[in-house]
């Protein structure tokens, strides 16, 4: 409910939504259950009436991220011998960049309280935090056997790579960025024109 007593829909997307834009905005010192609310335009007891407290409710804000993340990156190595591989690499970096999901793996290492909450997700398998680097691992497999990438390249370090760059160029110069696309691009090219086979 809200103030006034009108029922909100949906209220815990609403609050997801809040509390990704004040992250991508202000960063992880701002995430206080007052100030998500009020971005949210909801009572503040709402939060922990749901979630109990915020650590409970980042964690839960993590894992829906990180799943619908990991749901657009499934379909990375089905365009394997399709297309150019670094526009196909960058596509799926967009996917995570634009998810957000880089912002709150910043997050978790900000906010290191959240991880206990995280525990039972990993235990059963339900979060994989490196889910996006083995995306890449098997789309760049993939297109080894496309003759694409070449087959001495050890495409699990170069997925380390896409990734740690990632993280390093948003946690650095910040999600909006005007060089953000263009310096993960020069990155990536570079890898990978390190690994395409010459004709």
């Amino acid at each position: 409910m809200s103030p006034r007593g009108v029922a909100i829909p949906d209220v815990k997307a609403q609050l997801f939504d809040a509390a990704e834009r004040l992250l991508l905005q202000k960063g992880p010192s701002a995430l206080t259950g007052r100030a998500i609310t009020k971005e949210a335009g909801c009572a503040t007891g709402l939060l922990y009436n749901h979630f109990g407290d915020i650590d409970t409710f980042l964690a839960a804000l993590f894992l829906d991220r990180a799943g619908r993340a990991g749901a657009a990156m499934t379909h990375l190595t089905k365009r394997a011998g399709t297309g150019a591989v670094v526009d196909n690499l960058m596509d799926a970096i967009e996917t995570l960049s634009a998810g957000n999901l880089l912002a709150l793996a910043g997050l978790a290492m900000a906010r290191p309280s959240i991880v206990t909450h995280l525990g039972e997700a990993l235990a059963d398998g339900t979060l994989e935090l490196d889910a996006s680097e083995r995306a890449f691992t098997a789309y760049l497999r993939a297109e080894q056997e496309h003759g694409r990438i070449r087959t001495d390249a050890d495409v699990e370090s170069i997925s380390l790579a896409l990734v740690g760059a990632a993280h390093q160029l948003l946690l650095t110069r910040g999600p909006h960025a005007a060089d953000l696309h263009d310096r993960m691009r020069r990155t990536t090219s570079t890898l990978i024109e390190a690994f395409t086979p010459q004709k």
